[in-house]
Parts: C-alpha cells; sequence; structure tokens
C-alpha cells in the first residue's frame, strides 16, 4: 500500500511551481508564449535525448515506448471523432490532444522518482517517451488542425525537433557511441528545467485569464476523460499482461502512474504554440491539477488492489 504523505511533498512542490507562474505573470508580466517555444524545440528534445542516452535502449523498452504511442494515438483518434460533433473547431482540436497524454513527465516523473526503484524509473521513462513521441507528432498535428490545415500542420510536424531527437539517441546507441562526459553533465540541467518550466507555464497562462474562459462542458469532458478513461486502460493493460505472463511489480507500477496522472501541461504549451484556446486548457489543466495530491494515492491503492498487487 502506497502512504500517501510520502507523496504529497513532490506534489505540492509541483503545485507551488503553479503558483510561481501565476506570480510571475501578475506581478512581472512575463509572456509564457517564448516559454512555450522554448519547451516545444529545445528543451524537451535535449532532456528526452538525454534519457534515452542513458536509459541504453533495447527492443523490450521500445516496444514498450511503442505500445504507448499507439495507445495515446488511438485514444485521440477516437475521442476526435466524437469530440468534432459536440465542441468547435479549437476546442475539440485540444479535447482530443489532451485526451491521448497526461502529465507523465513534469509531474509524472518525480512521484516515480519517490515510488520506483531506479528499474522501475527507466521502464516508466520508456513509457513516457511514447506518450510524449505522440504529443509532437500525432497529438501535434490533431491539435494544428483545430486551426490549420493539412499541409499546414504536417510542415509544422516536420519542424518539431523532439522526433529528430528520438532518433539520433537511437542511432547513438544502436552505433555505440559514447556521448563526452562534459556534454552529459552539461546536459543534466534540463530536467530540472523542463519539470519547473512545464509546471509554471501553467500558471503564467492562468495569470493572464478571466472567469469568461471558463468552460464547464468543456472541463467535464478533460476530467472524465483523464480521471475516468485513462484508470481502467491503466488497469486493463495490467490485467491484460498479467494474463499473459508474470508482470514485475515495478513495470506493472509504472503503467498505473501514466494511467493516473493529471491533465499534461502540454496541453497548455502546445495550444499556446499554436494559438488554440490555451486558456480553456490551463483552466481544465489546474482542476486536475488540484485534484491530483488526493486522487493520485487513492487511485493508485485502489488499481493496485484490483491488480492483485498488494
Amino acid at each position: 500500500m502506497i502512504d500517501p504523505s510520502t507523496l504529497m511533498g513532490p506534489l505540492w512542490t509541483l503545485l507551488a511551481f503553479v503558483g510561481l507562474g501565476w506570480l510571475a505573470a501578475r506581478r512581472l508580466a512575463i509572456d509564457p508564449r517564448p516559454i512555450a517555444t522554448l519547451l516545444v524545440y529545445l528543451i524537451a528534445p535535449l532532456t528526452f535525448f538525454r534519457a534515452l542516452v542513458l536509459g541504453g535502449p533495447t527492443p523490450a523498452y521500445l516496444l514498450l515506448t511503442a505500445a504507448l504511442f499507439l495507445l495515446s494515438s488511438l485514444v485521440a483518434l477516437i475521442v476526435q471523432c466524437l469530440a468534432r460533433r459536440r465542441f468547435a473547431s479549437e476546442e475539440s482540436a485540444l479535447l482530443a490532444f489532451s485526451s491521448g497524454t497526461g502529465n507523465t513527465g513534469y509531474f509524472g516523473l518525480p512521484v516515480a522518482l519517490v515510488l520506483l526503484p531506479p528499474q522501475g524509473v527507466t521502464l516508466y521513462l520508456f513509457c513516457v517517451l511514447g506518450v510524449t513521441l505522440y504529443e509532437f507528432t500525432v497529438g501535434f498535428y490533431l491539435s494544428a488542425r483545430g486551426r490549420f490545415s493539412v499541409a499546414q500542420s504536417l510542415a509544422k510536424i516536420v519542424r518539431l525537433p523532439l522526433v529528430y531527437a528520438f532518433l539520433a539517441a537511437l542511432l547513438a546507441s544502436g552505433l555505440g557511441l559514447d556521448m563526452p562526459d562534459a556534454m552529459m553533465e552539461g546536459m543534466a540541467v534540463f530536467p530540472a528545467t523542463y519539470t519547473l518550466l512545464g509546471m509554471m507555464i501553467i500558471g503564467m497562462t492562468l495569470g493572464r485569464v478571466s472567469l469568461r474562459a471558463l468552460d464547464l462542458r468543456f472541463i467535464g469532458a478533460c476530467v472524465a476523460i483523464r480521471y475516468g478513461l485513462w484508470p481502467l486502460l491503466a488497469l486493463a493493460a495490467v490485467l491484460g499482461l498479467q494474463a499473459f505472463f508474470p508482470l514485475p511489480p515495478e513495470l506493472a507500477l509504472a503503467l498505473l502512474l501514466v494511467g493516473v496522472v493529471p491533465m499534461a501541461a502540454n496541453v497548455v504549451v502546445v495550444a499556446m504554440e499554436l494559438g488554440i484556446a490555451p486558456a480553456k486548457g490551463a483552466l481544465a489543466v489546474l482542476v486536475t491539477t488540484l485534484a491530483a495530491p488526493l486522487l493520485i494515492p487513492f487511485y493508485l491503492n485502489l488499481l493496485m488492489a484490483l491488480a492483485g498487487m498488494r
């Protein structure tokens, strides 16, 4: 059983970063859009390049990445088909994007470091990589289609460096290239920067939001998908794998954690970058993030019990 008190420190620290972002926007008038661009085009690619190189990709690890990528893409495509009938084009695009992802990086990784052994953290990172690849390929395309044509949306994806960082890390690993120690040590600052700015940008966006942006129907749909659908998908994945072979407990917990994190901060980052309803996205992300300190321990204990992990 997971003791909720062990998670309170990391969870409230992450919420404090959101508060810092709000203060920065309200008191210092900081524009979050350049920070969103930095996250998309520089910090996220370097963070995941370093993680992939250090993790030592193997076929088994990459299978995890592929499985999470396909699951995220499938959920998003189904939600897109349903949402376009009930929401305007920008809102339906943002809802489709958000449905395929969660805050597995900025929020989930600090929690994983508390709950999982080193091997489990590596497994979790390769799960996160699959979700992140979805965000910057299929997810980014679905978001862009809320405002741009097919050709324009594809052109935007080609410009995204995260896919190239992923391929470069695989190439370096496949060729057995050793990255210089000085370079890897220099890149060690990026994971913390990725988490800090990713959470702060939620607060920065909220600092520029009025109550007119409150859309209870949109927020309700986001919450239902994130805290209703995804925990069930994570549990189904664990039970399905357990039916075929003994599942290592650290892998099972990593999969369950992917299913219970709040909405992705990258919903705000991508919405900001593409100009598609970032205020509505920020409010929905805030609601699920505020609920996380209570819901994550509850969900993890419940799902672990249902999966026979106690």
